[in-house]
């Protein structure tokens, strides 16, 4: 069933990429075709293996990782992508890097004191960088984690919504929240942010602060001003860590004002010692339907 997918979503991808016919009847697949064909489809579903063994779910993303994996003579890297395990989250599910992509995301994040992830929607770019600084702050490599995002969509709206203000601005930090219930429970959330040791608060929040000994993450960059972002980058002090993470396709800034995260990426990119990644479609990690989406759009706005 998993090796299958839904509806046999997966073998109709297989199929797909190796132009073999996939036929599964009870526990038997059968695999027609050239033998180019059915060599490749079976290469794939070797490497395939560990998931449909252990009953894990394959999404098109690991096909596809594993079709670039044969095509570029990576099989061997890919089989330890497979024994990383980044962190285990409260249920006991192994969380690994999905694509090399993703891997060298992950491996820059742990060699950098300042990290930009940048790439489209569902590629994980909030969701790893929150795992890592968890799991750090819970292996007290650092004393805070303080996750943070600008309030762009808010704007003059922000008051008419109800509540104090940490539910005002909650709707503007829910997707932040995602990796902290992976790995703590909710009640003990509560707790470390009542001690201050995790902080989720919007950007403006950061002003003539010193960022000491903190895991930060500053989410949808795209929506910085050039002095917002440069004002982010120069809180940072000793023993801290950055991941500035954004879509610089995706914002919400008014039409004339340019993106904080644009200008920080043709000033910064050369700098030693600040790593960017560039993540793509083919790292999306969330329903297949959101990589056609982004295509969709691609073409739309290209045709426009």
């Amino acid at each position: 069933m998993s090796l299958a997918g839904e509806q046999e979503s997966n073998l109709k991808t297989l199929a797909k990429h190796t132009g073999a016919r996939l036929v599964l009847r009870g526990q038997e697949l059968s695999i027609f075709g050239t033998t180019a064909q059915t060599n490749l489809a079976r290469e794939m579903i070797h490497l395939l293996q560990n998931f449909w063994q252990e009953g894990r779910a394959i999404s098109d993303v690991d096909i596809l990782a594993v079709r670039h994996a044969l095509n570029t003579d990576r099989t061997e890297e890919w089989r330890s992508l497979q024994d990383d395990v980044l962190v285990k989250t409260r249920r006991g599910e192994a969380i690994r890097a999905r694509t090399f992509r993703q891997r060298q995301y992950i491996q820059a994040i742990r060699s950098h004191a300042i990290t930009f992830g940048l790439g489209p929607a569902g590629t994980g770019k909030t969701f790893l960088a929150a795992l890592i600084a968890v799991q750090a702050l819970l292996d007290n490599e650092y004393e805070r984690l303080i996750l943070t995002r600008p309030a762009v969509e808010a704007g003059e709206k922000l008051g008419f919504l109800p509540g104090d203000l940490q539910q005002k601005i909650d709707p503007y930090l829910r997707p932040l929240y995602d990796a902290l219930y992976e790995l703590i429970d909710p009640e003990r959330i509560a707790a470390l942010m009542e001690r201050g040791v995790i902080e989720v608060a919007p950007l403006a929040y950061m002003r003539g602060r010193t960022l000491n000994n903190a895991f930060v993450i500053l989410d949808e960059a795209q929506n910085t001003t050039p002095a917002q972002m440069k004002m982010m980058l120069t809180r940072i002090g000793m023993k801290s860590r950055l991941v500035v993470t954004g879509d610089v396709t995706q914002t919400d800034l008014p039409s004339h004002q340019v993106s904080g995260l644009t200008i920080a990426r043709k000033i910064l990119e050369p700098v030693e010692g600040i790593a960017f990644c560039h993540l793509s479609k083919g790292d999306i990690v969330r329903h297949p339907l959101v990589e056609k989406i982004i295509e969709a759009y691609e073409r739309y706005e290209g045709d426009s």
